[in-house]
């Protein structure tokens, strides 16, 4: 048997270079929570996520208060009995939100440190469906001081022609001309063949608002639009997805099998946008995409493309990956010391083994909160 002997966390803020807005927030900086589990074998695996805009120590702080007890002197290969342990530990200080997140960094780094035991690849080790790459979409389109529509169309169209098939862009800021002003942009930029994802981060709070919007749209074929309303509100989800063509998409920021069954049963969402750094990590995430895949849902993993590759790699019917091709949003990408390499509209599997790469040390110091304890 395997020990956990010893469980670190350490947070670090990472400015962004612009601030840039969503539907109806701006960020100016991100915050992430970064674990490392050692085995009395020597290997080390990794966990992370993106803690908030603000206060992502709280992360860390559930890691070495609540959970590190649970997990020191256990099984490092008991990865069900040791989030069943954790999720139980933390009943009382939320089943969602930052504990959560704790849960599923650490969850992930028990499958990171096992793989790398194993000298396999972390798809490999999850049981591969793909071996050599897997398909992704150009996640962008933000908005951004002076940013006009011409501007937004040439970002579009510079991911297709790296080779991007499939592109996605932020929607709900503005009003209904202004919004099909980009929108129209993007799809002359692109051409019809291109799948156009449209994200409004949580933009609505009526269904009629929702609805204009839509109308408005859905002559520019959008492959989806994702996260209308507040994740709690599933009923105006599934009323969206009644009245419009268009697939609806969400389940970015839900934790746990129980609240993605309410989404599959009440068909609020015809596409799952699974968060493995969110969810309840690898352990949760196989749950919710076979669970998924038993109503003939597919899942398109939300962010952490250096994660969520491998997931997409080792289960059918989770599609394709969000890939940022810039450290300009997911800033995450300057805290690593491998990047991922893309061609021809997919990215490329690692073939190292565990998550195929670590934490850039000097960088986690230069955006360091706190040091690793």
């Amino acid at each position: 048997m395997t020990k956990i002997t010893e469980v670190r966390a350490r947070t670090v803020s990472v400015p962004l270079d612009n601030p840039t807005s969503f539907s109806n927030r701006q960020v100016f900086k991100r915050d992430y929570a970064l674990v490392e589990v050692v085995g009395d074998d020597g290997h080390v695996g990794i966990g992370f996520c993106y803690g908030g805009n603000n206060a992502g120590a709280l992360v860390s702080q559930a890691v070495r208060e609540l959970l590190r007890p649970v997990l020191v002197g256990a099984d490092a290969h008991a990865t069900e009995a040791l989030w069943q342990a954790m999720y139980q530990e933390s009943l009382l200080h939320g089943r969602c939100g930052s504990v959560m997140r704790a849960i599923s960094i650490l969850d992930t780094a028990l499958w990171d440190r096992n793989a790398r035991a194993a000298n396999l690849p972390l798809y490999k080790y999850l049981g591969a469906s793909d071996t050599q790459h897997v398909p992704a979409y150009a996640s962008g389109g933000y908005y951004l001081e002076g940013k006009t529509p011409q501007m937004l169309g040439d970002e579009m169209a510079g991911y297709v022609a790296q080779g991007f098939t499939a592109v996605k862009m932020k929607v709900g800021r503005g009003d209904l001309a202004s919004e099909e002003a980009r929108l129209a942009a993007v799809r002359d930029a692109v051409g019809s063949d291109v799948k156009v994802m449209l994200d409004a981060n949580n933009a609505w709070r009526d269904l009629p608002s929702a609805l204009a919007f839509m109308r408005m749209a859905e002559p520019y074929a959008p492959f989806w639009i994702e996260e209308p309303f507040s994740p709690d509100d599933i009923d105006n989800h599934r009323r969206l997805a009644e009245r419009t063509p268009v697939p609806v998409a969400t389940g970015e920021i839900e934790a746990g099998r129980w609240r993605f069954r309410e989404l599959l049963e009440k068909e609020g969402a015809m596409i799952l946008q699974t968060d493995a750094a969110v969810c309840g990590g690898i352990t949760e995430f196989r749950r919710i995409a076979a669970t998924a895949a038993s109503f003939g849902v597919e899942v398109y993993p939300h962010w952490f493309h250096d994660l969520h590759v491998h997931l997409v790699a080792s289960a059918p019917n989770v599609a394709m990956v969000e890939f940022f091709a810039d450290d300009q949003v997911l800033n995450f990408r300057r805290l690593v010391d491998t990047q991922l390499t893309f061609s021809n509209g997919n990215l490329q599997l690692p073939t190292t083994p565990g998550l195929g790469f670590g934490f850039d040390q000097a960088a986690l110091d230069r955006y360091a909160v706190e040091s690793w304890h």
